[in-house]
């Protein structure tokens, strides 16, 4: 995560900056103190932005919405958007990358923005956050970044979401009920049981006080054969070809929705994904030749192995790079490659052997790097 600070783009700031790094070696010499901060009042941390947890809500068995109060520097965010947290774990300190569950008016009027967290299988993060973040503590927050943002002008919009994916949907419909968004907007809810409907009470709040709002709430699990999104959804959707459409949920709906609404003509331009997970990579060139990386700065060298990136070859090779989201969407692990080329994992599509920037988390090397 960026090191975030309070002064401005000033040639006074710049000093400071200047000043910090001489001194401690920090851009920002005010979180030279953040250890003494981290005692006293994490809020008062300047090395990053804290944020407070103000309160849990129970959403699902294995779903908890993180109510939380970010520090007043923080610069907000838009509907849809994401944000990477830090949280040291056992005095490891892990980032993860969730969408913001509530509306940005929330937090301009009171100060508040939630993140609403599934427990993941096997995932060390999300069951720490269950099991011992409560009001009271603090975590680091980052910039809010993405662009999985309500269409303007207003244009008729279709979401369609699986499970936990519905959390930045949320931000969306709440953001768009309160700004009398007036063209037709569709929401299809796929999960496998009533008891894993996340925000179902605000869900049939918002369809009963935004008219303009067309909920399917559908439990896959609970009819037979068991009910997935298909034509039938899609063709029930009054005037779906002038339809913005907004896919988030697990990678079997999110390809389904593609292939479902390519059929129907749905420009790609059309359709706007928010991944929860990588998507399954492209599949690679059985001929793509192996090869060392190196790295400049550090002077490190390691071989390239099987359809590792980048990030996990420098992470292997004892490097800490930065980076956010581990799956091509933060653009926080961004690099300069100076020579040799790289293959893109989620598209498949080949760099050129010079200069460029690439994203570490979804890069691979095509021989040396």
């Amino acid at each position: 995560m960026e090191p975030l600070t309070n002064f401005p783009n000033t040639r006074g700031a710049r000093a400071l900056t200047w000043l910090g790094r001489q001194l401690s070696n920090l851009d920002n010499p005010a979180s030279y103190f953040d250890p003494l901060a981290q005692v006293i009042n994490p809020m008062w941390l300047q090395g990053v932005t804290p944020a407070r947890v103000e309160q849990r809500l129970r959403e699902t068995p294995d779903t908890v919405t993180f109510v939380l109060r970010p520090a007043p520097r923080w610069p907000g965010f838009e509907a849809g958007q994401h944000v990477c947290i830090q949280l040291d774990i056992d005095g490891i300190r892990h980032t993860r990358t969730f969408s913001l569950s509530s509306s940005p008016l929330r937090w301009h009027s009171k100060g508040l923005v939630t993140l609403t967290v599934k427990r993941v299988p096997h995932g060390r993060v999300t069951h720490w956050m269950h099991d011992h973040l409560h009001p009271g503590d603090t975590l680091a927050l980052g910039n809010a970044f993405g662009d999985f943002l309500i269409p303007t002008p207003a244009q008729p919009v279709l979401f369609i979401a699986g499970g936990s994916g519905i959390t930045p949907i949320l931000s969306h419909l709440e953001t768009m009920a309160a700004q009398d968004y007036r063209a037709p907007v569709t929401l299809l809810y796929f999960v496998r049981s009533r008891q894993d409907v996340i925000a179902g009470e605000r869900l049939r709040a918002l369809a009963a006080r935004y008219s303009a709002l067309t909920l399917h709430l559908h439990c896959s699990q609970e009819q037979t054969p068991p009910r997935h999104l298909s034509d039938a959804d899609l063709d029930a959707v009054p005037g779906l070809k002038a339809r913005q459409v907004y896919v988030c949920g697990p990678g079997g709906l999110m390809d389904l929705a593609g292939a479902l609404l390519r059929q129907r003509g749905l420009r790609e331009a059309q359709i706007h994904r928010a991944f929860f997970a990588p998507p399954a990579p492209a599949k690679p060139n059985a001929s793509q030749p192996e090869g060392d990386v190196t790295f400049t700065r550090s002077g490190a060298h390691i071989r390239a192995a099987d359809d590792a990136t980048l990030l996990e070859l420098a992470e292997a090779a004892g490097l800490s790079p930065q980076y956010g989201c581990r799956m091509g969407i933060c653009h926080q692990c961004s690099c300069r490659k100076t020579r040799g080329t790289v293959r893109n994992r989620l598209t498949g599509h080949t760099s050129g052997p010079g200069e460029e920037t690439v994203q570490l988390c979804i890069s691979q090397p095509c021989g040396p790097v």
